[in-house]
């Protein structure tokens, strides 16, 4: 990165320096400026989860669609995690809510996986496609399924998918279905909910 103020903005967002963001933003310096990875100082402090570094940089404007070498945004990455604070801003700030991650799934789909229970809702609520497919062949209702561990958290997802009118009926890349995925792991609160699925 040649201006070394650019690179002082998202070394900034890093360790969560509030101060240091607000006077560099002052003098001028470009919000959505990028390092070697492809990183804006927002997704720096995405991945840190520094919500008031994250407030200050879009209330100046940062892009929360910027995507980095991995195609990763801030708000991707914030709803991959579970970063519910940021994920709310970046969705009340022009979040795209087809745009995809490397995989090909939306910001639902790991959502689901790793059991981010509250996350999973809000992006139900804010209208993300619950049956998008993904490069694998998964949608979230599927990789809550077959990557989660049919524990609490992820019996509610399913339950959250189910009411949400995801297809139960789409099949993976070997045509097996959730309800199927969930038999075979013995995942039977799953299973339940799926039986009685109306989709």
């Amino acid at each position: 990165m040649s201006d070394t103020r650019e690179s002082r903005l998202i070394e900034a967002a890093e360790r969560g320096d509030a101060e240091a963001i607000g006077s560099l933003l002052s003098n001028g310096v470009n919000v959505d400026a990028r390092n070697e990875r492809g990183e804006t100082a927002l997704l720096a402090a995405t991945h840190a989860n520094d919500i008031e570094a994250a407030k200050r940089l879009i209330a100046a404007g940062a892009d929360v669609n910027a995507k980095d070498r991995i195609q990763d945004s801030p708000y991707l990455y914030a709803g991959a995690r579970g970063h519910l604070e940021i994920l709310r801003l970046t969705l009340a700030h022009g979040a795209d809510l087809k745009s995809t991650n490397r995989y090909g799934g939306t910001a639902l789909i790991p959502a689901s996986e790793r059991g981010h229970v509250e996350t999973v809702k809000t992006l139900i609520e804010a209208g993300v496609d619950v049956d998008h497919v993904n490069n694998l062949g998964w949608t979230a209702l599927l990789e809550a399924v077959v990557l989660g561990d049919g524990g609490a958290s992820h019996v509610q997802i399913v339950r959250l998918l189910v009411e949400a009118g995801a297809n139960t009926r789409i099949a993976d890349k070997e045509g097996k279905t959730a309800l199927q995925h969930a038999k075979s792991r013995g995942f039977a609160d799953i299973a339940k909910i799926l039986e009685t699925a109306k989709r």
